[in-house]
C-alpha cells in the first residue's frame, strides 16, 4: 500500500482551526483535526498540542471518515 501522509511538528501549522470530537472527554483523551490551506487535513493528539501532526489528503480522510460510519473500526474498542 501506497502512503502518501507525511508529519509535521503540530506547533508549525499556523492560522488553522483545530477541532474535535463532541465526544472527547475531559481527561483530553481526544484527536483533533484541522483543514490545511491546500486543502489537506492534520490530525494531532490533543494532550502534546506541539507534538506530530500527521497530514493526510482530503480522499484518504474521506475514506476514513466513511469506513467509521460504516462501522468498519467497531472492533477496535469492543
Amino acid at each position: 500500500m501506497h502512503q502518501t501522509e507525511s508529519s509535521k511538528p503540530a506547533g508549525e501549522l499556523r492560522n488553522v482551526r483545530w477541532q474535535k470530537s463532541a465526544r472527547s472527554n475531559s481527561q483530553g483523551n481526544c484527536v483533533e483535526m484541522a483543514k490545511l490551506p491546500n486543502g489537506e487535513i492534520a490530525v494531532r493528539n490533543s494532550r502534546d498540542p506541539e507534538g506530530p501532526a500527521l497530514i493526510y489528503t482530503r480522499s484518504e480522510i474521506e475514506a476514513f471518515l466513511l469506513g467509521t460510519k460504516d462501522g468498519d473500526f467497531d472492533n477496535l474498542i469492543s
